[in-house]
């Protein structure tokens, strides 16, 4: 028990815990009598520089904006080291994950249009169940030990990395409101630094992190969202330099900012996050067009879209299944990639403004991740069969 408690709490699942209770934290606070002050505090304007032009955001818009890059920097950095010498190093362990978040990204994202695709104030949201949390999700696969085979355990993997590439894309792309060409120019020279700088094989991971506090500075003025800095710090990275092959600065970044990731900043989203007035809920709010896209488009379009994909590939003779696995794991696991959370949460704050639409995308997200989560364990727990090694194409 004491060992299962430490698995849970120090081990990778971490973060994915810590948000849950800081959510749960979240929900009490905004259904207590401290709501008010708290959302106060949230607004409070919140000023960082010297001279006679500070940068000047809300305490909420620093979160977002700040300790969310250095999230951001991390999964740049998970990407990195996934491509160089993991899931992804390989096309052949590449091909079918990543197609199948393609299709899990795709298949919510048309769901999410079909309840909200003519109404302005809340088609921009399409984007919110498309994405997965990977830390949740395996959190939840890994409490099932070995009923679940690692090849299915390496497909979830993948396919939440997959998705968190494409939700940066999809950020770039689609939730930048307007560009200023002067500090978008800076960022692209600063980024041109980065990239320089490893080529130079510079390992000092704190010159890395001065030069990308400006590209942050430059991202955020430009109107790109100044997480995508973080994304590019965390690329630029050295996993390897020729002088020095037994030091890998990613992995010496990766190590040390995992732990203030998980126990710090993601706490402290959920908190700013995650929290919605229950006052005046009822069971109608479920079935708005808003909650309804955000809920099913992960409760039915992320299994449709991952399960989807893979089974139509394997039948056309295209893909074999992940060595081992059965069709009944592999929709045990596209069950758990409807669990959106932290990305999804993130991509509501950029779609919408106003605070009443926000609240019931997070209503959708909470309601559509929960019974994600829990539909998947039970299915692999109770429903999936022993898997058995497989050598034909499914």
């Amino acid at each position: 028990m004491i060992q299962r408690m430490k698995t849970i709490f120090i081990g990778d699942t971490a973060g994915g815990v810590m948000l849950l209770l800081s959510a749960l934290a979240s929900m009490i606070i905004m259904n207590s009598a401290g709501a008010p002050l708290f959302q106060g505090l949230m607004h409070i304007p919140l000023s960082i520089g010297v001279g006679g032009s500070p940068l000047t955001l809300s305490l909420h818009d620093w979160i977002n904006d700040g300790l969310m890059a250095i999230f951001f920097f991390l999964i740049g950095m998970e990407i990195k080291r996934e491509i160089k010498a993991g899931h992804l190093a390989r096309l052949d362990q590449l091909m079918l994950p990543a197609v199948a978040a393609v299709g899990g990204m795709a298949v919510p994202a048309l769901i999410y249009t079909l309840f909200n695709g003519m109404d302005p104030a809340t088609q921009h949201g399409w984007a919110i169940p498309a994405a997965t949390d990977i830390a949740f999700a395996l959190g939840i696969i890994s409490l099932l030990g070995s009923r679940v085979p690692t090849s299915v355990k390496v497909f979830l993997t993948t396919v939440a990395v997959v998705d968190d590439l494409g939700a940066i894309l999809v950020i770039a792309m689609f939730y930048t409101p307007g560009i200023e060409t002067v500090f978008l120019t800076l960022a692209m020279a600063t980024a041109g630094i980065l990239v320089l700088m490893n080529l130079l094989s510079c390992r000092l991971i704190p010159l890395y992190i001065f030069v990308g506090l400006f590209l942050w500075y430059f991202m955020l003025k430009s109107g790109v969202h100044a997480t995508l800095a973080g994304v590019i710090l965390g690329l630029v990275i050295p996993y390897r330099l020729p002088k020095w092959p037994e030091d890998s600065p990613l992995h010496r970044a990766e190590k040390g900012l995992s732990p203030y990731v998980a126990y710090f900043i993601l706490p402290i989203f959920g908190l700013a996050s995650a929290g919605v007035s229950l006052g005046g809920f009822t069971p109608d709010l479920l079935m708005l067009p808003l909650t309804l896209g955000v809920s099913l488009g992960l409760i039915l379009g992320k299994p449709l879209g991952v399960f989807g994909t893979v089974w139509l590939l394997a039948k056309a003779g295209l893909v074999n299944r992940p060595h081992g696995s059965s069709w009944d794991h592999l929709f045990g696991a596209s069950l758990l990639a409807g669990i959106g959370f932290t990305m999804s949460l993130f991509i509501s704050n950029l779609a919408f403004d106003d605070p009443y639409i926000q609240a019931l995308s997070r209503v959708g997200i909470l309601t559509g991740s929960v019974v994600s989560g829990i539909i998947g364990f039970l299915y692999l727990r109770f429903v999936a069969h022993p898997a058995t090694p497989l050598q034909d194409k499914g």
